[in-house]
């Protein structure tokens, strides 16, 4: 009698991130006592986010039911999957796992925090089935742009639950393990519930071709530049990409010297847990490239995207301490802008160009591939799932709508699709499916040490001080006399060259004044009213002046 109890509570499925955005990837399945966690990534700022470092997921409803939760299941290791880990794990503490790849990317990004209990790592692989209170968990392989990447299937007490994480189908992938669509098609042929659906390429139509076409486009390019220095940049995550360009250089006997923390860190591991083989000495360290000629070397470099601290960026920029442009280089970008870093791609781009380097991008050659599935192998999942219900993840509006107009193309009734929000609750039961309120979630800005401590009236501050700029006033006075002492003076940042304006600087420091004295005069002794009446004094005559509205200090002391 308790068990058919316990199988009346609904299925509640929330994303704390991933939905109309792009990274930030976090979902929650909730059922009873019982809370599953699968990913826990990062996004990038945009331009509004001045002076943001990172964006981790809004995870105060898991703080506040830490103890229910199970585990947090990683179908990959890539930073919008896994990124937010060191941030979240001083919150929350639960049992992690994933595959050997996954966790040891992780551990290297772990090693540079401390935390007052040590997280708890687990290795799982391909295959793998694990409970977790009410819940099961089986790990199942697919191909993306990072090795080791897995789906999740989750049996629930309603019914199977399939995360897709993030995946394509390649028939011809470099480790040779190809999506292990067997067993999806008998996932799907013994029944399942609820399929969640990254939706990244869901617009673009066909299929995302193999990675081997890369293979074949850097083969041709080495040939055709053989007394070039080619220097490669690429994500430093995409392993099976990072193999390739070292099995070509081996070949055309060249030297690798990789560039970047973050490539270092993950070829090593690559390297270590044998997902990369290296010939013997064709690694080289960046430090050794100047005992061999440019014909002999190829730098792989961190920096595709256009990050402005990268190895790439630095380099472009005569910037970097062991590797100066030559006229002979060759630059690849081996890899397309994510939406919203076009312009940074474009002004690294502008830059080698300037210098007079030759650059080969995915317009010119096929240089680069999506790791993401595109609309027919979207739909191949679909039509081996067969899911009574589905929800598209992993993407902005404009890609969960695509994704649910092929969901519905492939036969789901459109009351069975469910674009959703974060924090937003799906539930499910017996009775169907539904929204059903929701829980706190947002985004948590990381600038520097500081996470959290930067809102969205910093942000807002900030912003202001960038178009507007400054005016500090300093004045003393003595609020026994009622009388000013000194100043005003005024200071100005960012807002007019003060030698050019010295006419109505001059002014303003005399309406400052006037109306401090005005104020003393009305008896007024309370700092803030002391302050808004300098404030609004100054801000009424520079817009008049200028039309701008400067941030104004006032910083009034007594004596």
């Amino acid at each position: 009698m308790a068990k058919k109890t316990k199988n009346t509570q609904p299925l509640r499925i929330i994303s704390l991130g991933g939905l109309q955005e792009i990274g930030k990837n976090i979902t929650v399945l909730e059922y009873g006592n019982d809370i599953l966690v699968i990913d826990c990534g990062l996004a990038f700022p945009d331009d509004e986010m001045l002076g943001v470092d990172l964006v981790i997921p809004d995870v105060d409803y898991l703080e506040k039911n830490a103890d229910r939760i199970r585990a947090v299941l990683l179908t990959h290791g890539h930073e919008d999957h896994i990124g937010a880990l060191p941030y979240v794990l001083k919150k929350i503490n639960p049992p992690i796992y994933g595959t050997r790849l996954t966790l040891g990317i992780l551990k290297n990004k772990l090693e540079e925090f401390r935390y007052e209990k040590k997280p708890d790592l687990h290795t799982v692989e391909a295959g793998s089935i694990l409970n977790f209170g009410v819940f099961r968990a089986e790990f199942i392989h697919v191909n993306h742009s990072i090795a080791d990447a897995c789906c999740i299937a989750i049996k629930t007490p309603l019914g199977t639950v399939l995360h897709t994480g993030d995946f394509k189908l390649d028939v011809s992938p470099i480790d040779g393990q190809m999506m292990d669509i067997a067993r999806l098609g008998q996932l799907g042929n013994d029944g399942v519930l609820l399929m969640l659906g990254e939706s990244t390429n869901a617009e673009r139509p066909g299929f995302t071709p193999s990675e081997r076409k890369v293979g074949s486009s850097l083969e041709q390019i080495f040939m055709a530049n053989p007394d070039n220095r080619i220097i490669i940049a690429t994500f430093s995550s995409n392993v099976h990409r990072v193999q390739q360009i070292v099995d070509a250089s081996a070949r055309h006997g060249r030297k690798v010297a990789v560039i970047g923390r973050s490539m270092q860190n993950v070829v090593g591991a690559a390297v270590e847990l044998g997902y990369m083989k290296v010939p013997d000495g064709v690694l080289i360290d960046i430090s050794e490239i100047r005992r061999f000629r440019d014909e002999e070397l190829t730098l792989i470099t961190t920096g595709s995207q256009g990050e402005p601290m990268s190895a790439l960026y630095r380099i472009a920029f005569a910037e970097h301490d062991k590797v100066k442009l030559r006229p002979k280089d060759l630059v690849i970008l081996s890899s397309s802008p994510i939406p919203g870093n076009e312009k940074l791609v474009g002004k690294i781009v502008n830059a080698l160009v300037k210098n007079g380097i030759r650059v080969v991008n995915d317009s010119a050659a096929d240089v680069h591939v999506s790791g993401h599935a595109c609309q027919e192998e979207l739909k191949l999942m679909l039509a081996l799932i067969r899911p009574k219900y589905f929800m598209p993840i992993h993407g902005e509006y404009r890609h969960l709508y695509a994704h649910k107009a092929l969901a519905e193309f492939m036969g789901i009734a459109p009351e069975n699709v469910f674009v959703s929000e974060i924090g937003r609750v799906l539930e499910i039961d017996k009775k169907g499916a539904r929204f059903n309120g929701s829980v706190p979630a947002g985004k948590i800005l990381v600038d520097g040490s500081g996470v959290g401590d930067v809102g969205s009236v910093v942000l807002r501050d900030r912003k202001h001080l960038s178009q507007d700029g400054l005016i500090v006033v300093v004045a003393t006075v003595d609020l026994q006399d009622m009388t000013v002492l000194s100043g005003p003076d005024i200071i100005s940042r960012g807002f007019v060259y003060v030698r050019e304006s010295e006419e109505m600087m001059e002014e303003a420091r005399a309406r400052a004044g006037r109306a401090l004295e005005e104020a003393l005069a009305d008896g007024t002794t309370d700092w803030m009213q002391l302050k808004n009446a300098v404030r609004e004094a100054l801000s009424k005559y520079f817009f008049n002046k200028t039309k701008r509205k400067p941030m104004i200090l006032p910083v009034i002391m007594n004596v």
